[in-house]
């Protein structure tokens, strides 16, 4: 059975550092993609309490799906190049939105979510899906969470 995750205290650095152990041991020796992005977005929520925290997987060369998640209902499909998803998909590099009603194109899944930061999963040469975290406040994520969010979705 697996150990109960242990929050940690402190600056949102210090949260990151104690999960990123948490994470490789959690996911260690599992090759199943779903099974890993279930845990490692609870992990995620529960650890920062985010508004909304998933993954939308790559399901044609052109649209994304709902994947595994934390939150409320959130959007079904998106397509390549659309909204903060589809835009990092696209330039396979994270976007960090620090107002999500300023970002163009931005699809309002929730019209409480007010900043957002979506980190590409990589496999073989590939993107494969996208990590979506949105916050109800502004301007919740820097290159602190870049970073961290980077290096945890590697494991996966």
């Amino acid at each position: 059975m697996a150990e109960e995750l242990t929050i940690h205290a402190g600056s949102k650095e210090d949260k990151y550092s104690g999960l990123v152990p948490q994470v490789k041991a959690v996911v260690e020796g599992e090759s199943d993609l779903i099974a890993n992005m279930a845990n490692v977005a609870s992990m995620l929520h529960e650890t920062f309490g985010f508004w909304w925290t998933g993954f939308y997987r790559v399901s044609s060369p052109t649209g994304l799906v709902l994947g595994p998640f934390q939150g409320p209902l959130a959007c079904t499909r998106i397509q390549k190049g659309k909204g903060v998803c589809g835009t990092a998909w696209e330039r396979g590099e994270t976007v960090i939105v620090p107002d999500v009603d300023a970002f163009p194109g931005h699809i309002a899944c929730s019209s409480l979510s007010r900043s957002e930061i979506v980190v590409p999963v990589w496999r073989g040469g590939e993107v494969v899906a996208v990590l979506d975290i949105d916050s109800k406040d502004l301007a919740t994520f820097d290159e602190v969470d870049r970073r961290y969010l980077e290096e945890i979705v590697q494991c996966i």
